[in-house]
Formats: structure tokens, C-alpha cells, sequence
């Protein structure tokens, strides 16, 4: 999978959707699925930073893809149940959902964490994931071949000190992954599983690990051999797994 070379055509008519899509690893896998055929859905919270990859698609003649300004932090059931609706209306179904999306909070211990931090950390890492999940599983049923991918991180397979909540929305993160595949387990047409990006050049890798050189860590376009992978029908009979994109 670390050396999967996508066909061209892999993700052809595909309306997948990408969470955090502004930045880092999702602007990367959101131009990654639309060099293979796939019109993106960027969903994030800066309108900038969308319009920005929105022109980098275009500009490069792919697909066109779709903004939706959304902030996780603060986006309720309505909030959710109204962009469903949308899609449904604009596209008529969903064929990959990537939950990039999510927030580092604070590297501190647990005594001294503070809990308005806490809570919206867990909030856009999980809550959030959860709704967005649940109102759009409807229209990934009207796919014949819809991939769900969660973003997780070796802090949320075994704990470490001072990751507080990030590693917690992780473990929950895998959870939730491992619930949701287990009940479409039944739905051949339906995939649910995990990603770990690991070391990564990123803002939010850089903000975790402020005293090491970014050079060290690969470009999140060098990590998206298993993010096509597991979009793509290659990867149809794979379900509940929790994999390294290193």
C-alpha cells in the first residue's frame, strides 16, 4: 500500500468529501482524489484557504469541486442534518468521506489541563466526526462503492504523557471506526477504516513537536498512496482496519 500506484481513472465520477480540507493532509488528499476523477466536497472553516484549493483544482483541470464553510467547533445537529440535505439535492448520494479534520489542544498532563480545551478537542475530534457521519451515511448508501475514512494517531492505539485529549479523541476515534464497520459489515458496498498519517510535515505536527526539523517528516503529498488506496474499489474488501500511511 506504501508504494500503491493509483490508475488514473481510479476515483472517475466519484463525489467524495474531505474534512479539514483547507491545509496539510487534507488539501493534499483532496487534490490527490481529484487528479484521479474524483468532484470534491471541501469542507473547513476558513473560506480563504478553500477558495485556495478550490483555484489549485481547477487551475490544474480537474473536476470541479464544492465548498462548504463549516465550523466543527460550533456546528450542531440542525447544522449537519441541513448540509445532508444539500448534498442529497446537489449530488444525490456520497462515495468517500474523509474525516481529516481535527485539533491538537494542549500537550500538558492531565492534572493541569484545561477543561474548556478539553472539551473542544473532543468536540471537533469526536462529536463532530460522529454527527457528520450520521447524517451522511444515508447518502453513502446510494453509492455501490463508498469509503469512509477516520484519521487516527499512534497516541490513540497506546497513551502517552502529556497528549491528554488528543490521544483520548483517538482512541475514540477508533471506536467509533470499529462500531460503524462492524455494522455495515453486512453492506458490501460500504468500507469503514482507519488512517495514521504518523510523522507528517504539518502545522500541527510542527505545533507538537516545535524543536524538530520539519525537513525530517515527509510532505503530506508523500503519504497518499494509502489514502487513494483505501478511496479507491482496490480496497473494497477491507473493513475495520486501523492502517500506517508509513
Amino acid at each position: 500500500m506504501f508504494d500503491y500506484q493509483a490508475p488514473e481513472n481510479l476515483l472517475q465520477n466519484k463525489v467524495i468529501l474531505v474534512t479539514g480540507a483547507g491545509a496539510g493532509i487534507g488539501r493534499a488528499a483532496a487534490l490527490s482524489y481529484a487528479s484521479k476523477g474524483a468532484t470534491v466536497i471541501l469542507l473547513g472553516r476558513t473560506e480563504e484557504k478553500l477558495d485556495t484549493v478550490y483555484d489549485e483544482i481547477e487551475a490544474a483541470g480537474y473536476p470541479q469541486a464544492a465548498i462548504i464553510t463549516l465550523n466543527l467547533q460550533t456546528a450542531g445537529e440542525t447544522d449537519y442534518c441541513n448540509l445532508a440535505t444539500s448534498l442529497q439535492q446537489e449530488f444525490g448520494r456520497l462515495d468517500g468521506i474523509l474525516h481529516n479534520a481535527s485539533i491538537l489542544g494542549l500537550r500538558t498532563p492531565l492534572e493541569s489541563y484545561d477543561p474548556t480545551i478539553w472539551q473542544q478537542v473532543m468536540q471537533i475530534n469526536v462529536n463532530s466526526t460522529f454527527m457528520l457521519t450520521q447524517a451522511l451515511l444515508p447518502l453513502t448508501e446510494n453509492s455501490d462503492d463508498a469509503s469512509i475514512i477516520f484519521t487516527t494517531s499512534s497516541v490513540g492505539r497506546t497513551g502517552r504523557a502529556y497528549w491528554g485529549a488528543y490521544a483520548v479523541s483517538k482512541f475514540a476515534t477508533e471506536g467509533l471506526m470499529q462500531v460503524l464497520a462492524d455494522e455495515l459489515d453486512h453492506n458490501k458496498n460500504i468500507r469503514v477504516n482507519c488512517i495514521n498519517p504518523g510523522a507528517t510535515r504539518t502545522n500541527m505536527r510542527a505545533a507538537a513537536y516545535p524543536g524538530e526539523n520539519p525537513s525530517a517528516n515527509p510532505a503530506a503529498e508523500e503519504i497518499m498512496p494509502l489514502y487513494l488506496y483505501l478511496m479507491g474499489k482496490d480496497s473494497k474488501e477491507i473493513n475495520g482496519q486501523s492502517l500506517n500511511a508509513q
